[in-house]
């Protein structure tokens, strides 16, 4: 993995900020895109732009071909055992929102749970919490450790044979924490419950595999791993999405419209309603052959490394707290003892370095942390420990710089 070629393929990278070299350390809110994907999208749009699904015509079925292809590399990619257990969807929000709209309306009554951790972001708490209200089931929580940290003793206390719902990130946005999906998986079964997996955080990362986790559900967004925003995929075991009814209707989802009584196509089109997000999809087909290319274990690999590199060099600033447990993907949550993390991210942005403050999307795990908000410096395969010593060197000017009663 030679990171000099592979920062050569993404063009934003190569200018200047605030008249410094450009470092971004955001790619957990969004990555950067490849010159690849951005062709192949541009390529869609100059010479075969229509829609799918519709048309006979030979540009019709150019595009209907390349969407279609697109749902095969997902489905290889996270070695789903068909395509009809592949949904094109706007992003995580809308995945994990079509499964509690869809399986959690018909499937959840008064007295049932639904079971999810203080480390969800917002997407995988709200659409639980709404339709908690409206069926009267639970929510319960699985508490974290000390480090952020889940202990398989505390999901085994937690999950009971009351419970029907467990859905669980794979990869904190915040704590960087990894957490044993597997596992999970298995004492949600033995309870009965289905497991949902909030995949954001990990499909850029690393290898998944649906059949070797034996999830029910599985929600990634194709924006932070090198695609385009806009799209993202909704997995589920085919079994479970063929009871389940569509939660928007209209478009290319139906198979045939009476003046009272509709049917719906067959999977996995009757969840894809209207004009789908075409050019996102191709281009995450694009984004996904990029990934493989480099190695998904590569990734990994180099991302540890520079995680281990920056908590090195971030725990040798004074002040400075690091949030999450020590084995972590790769990304650092911070503060700055007696500097708000806004003043942080807008005093590294001056020096053209770009990381989140904020909440993140992760309020209650803010609470839990007792901080209203922190800053965070995420890494993907196009950084460099270079960068991070720039960010350390950023930190600690900050630090002076507000130290002197600026």
């Amino acid at each position: 993995m030679n990171i000099q070629d592979i920062r050569s393929m993404f063009p934003i990278l190569d200018q200047e900020v605030n008249g410094k070299k450009l470092v971004y350390l955001d790619s957990a809110a969004t990555s950067q895109k490849p010159v690849t994907v951005i062709e192949t999208v541009d390529r869609y749009y100059r010479e075969i732009n229509s829609n799918v699904h519709r048309g006979v015509h030979t540009l019709g079925t150019k595009a209907t071909d390349a969407y279609e292809n697109a749902r095969e590399k997902v489905r290889k990619f996270i070695n789903a055992s068909s395509i009809q257990e592949i949904i094109f969807t706007r992003g995580t929000t809308t995945g994990i929102n079509t499964i509690a709209e869809s399986y959690g309306r018909e499937n959840l009554k008064e007295g049932d749970e639904i079971v999810i951790t203080y480390m969800e972001h917002h997407a995988n708490i709200i659409p639980w919490q709404q339709i908690a209200k409206r069926t009267g089931a639970k929510l319960k929580y699985i508490p974290l450790q000390e480090d952020g940290s889940i202990d398989l003793k505390d999901v085994e206390a937690t999950i009971t044979n009351q419970t029907k719902i467990v859905s669980v990130v794979m990869v904190s946005n915040v704590l960087g924490a990894i957490n044993p999906i597997k596992e999970i998986t298995e004492i949600a079964h033995r309870n009965g419950a289905i497991m949902v997996v909030d995949g954001a955080q990990a499909a850029p990362h690393m290898k998944i595999d649906v059949k070797d986790l034996d999830c029910d559900f599985l929600a990634f967004s194709g924006h932070k791993m090198c695609g385009p925003t806009g799209i993202g995929v909704l997995y589920g075991k085919k079994a479970l999405l063929e009871k389940m009814e569509p939660v928007e209707t209209g478009g290319e989802m139906i198979d045939f419209v009476d003046l009272y009584e509709s049917t719906w196509k067959e999977l996995p089109w009757k969840f894809e309603a209207g004009t789908p997000i075409i050019a996102g999809a191709i281009g995450l087909g694009a984004a996904i052959d990029f990934l493989e290319d480099v190695g998904l274990d590569n990734i990994l690999e180099y991302e540890h490394k520079l995680a281990n590199y920056a908590m090195e060099r971030l725990s040798q600033v004074e002040g400075l707290t690091i949030y999450g447990p020590k084995h972590r993907a790769g990304l650092v949550t911070f503060n700055i003892e007696d500097v708000h993390p806004h003043d942080v991210a807008t005093v590294l942005d001056a020096d053209g370095i770009a990381v989140r403050a904020g909440h993140h999307c992760a309020q209650p795990l803010m609470k839990w942390l007792k901080v209203s908000a922190t800053a965070r410096a995420s890494f993907y395969l196009y950084n460099t420990e270079e960068e991070i010593d720039k960010l350390v060197e950023g930190l600690i000017k900050t630090k002076e710089y507000f130290s002197n009663g600026f």
